[in-house]
């Protein structure tokens, strides 16, 4: 395990949504990772930097290509991203052409702070492969480790699976 910052860069998404009674909608509000982080008792090294709050349907090239500059400009060999889950793979793929630093992106398939939430265990699992793999782009989600080149979200199961392209 290598020591370090991990970096970890919010981009909004289902983990960070929250429920706005008189809208009766989720939104986008405030990321809930340092909140997660400390509950949890991490030490590690890290600081977050919250570039967006935006649905992962709704990211453009632009919102992607400031994804990749943040994670290219940054100083550190170790990176997470949270991410939605609906585009977190085309994400993953646009920030293969970084070069030596571990890359990993994980979001949840229910917000953080709704209780039965995969959001906390997603998050310390994808914690712990930014600081364990080497270098490449990785999608941590639910306990799998996966490669966003071959990878595609089956919104029917709810999960990632490997393509069958």
């Amino acid at each position: 395990m290598s020591g370090g910052v991990v970096e970890i860069f919010t981009t909004g998404g289902t983990i960070d949504k929250v429920y706005f009674d008189a809208l009766s909608e989720f939104q986008i509000g405030p990321t809930t990772l340092p909140d997660i982080l400390a509950e949890n008792n991490v030490h590690a090294p890290h600081r977050v930097t919250q570039l967006m709050r935006k649905d992962s349907l709704e990211l453009t090239d632009d919102d992607r290509a400031a994804i990749h500059d943040a994670v290219a400009n940054s100083d550190a060999e170790r990176v997470l991203i949270t991410h939605g889950t609906d585009t977190m793979v085309q994400t993953g793929r646009i920030l293969q052409d970084i070069e030596g630093k571990t890359i990993v992106l994980t979001g949840a398939l229910q917000p953080a702070r709704i209780r039965n939430s995969d959001a906390e265990f997603n998050v310390g699992f994808a914690f712990a492969a930014v600081q364990a793999l080497s270098a490449g782009v990785y999608v941590a989600m639910n306990g799998q480790i996966f490669d966003p080149a071959v990878t595609v979200k089956d919104r029917d199961a709810g999960r990632f699976v490997a393509s069958s392209s």
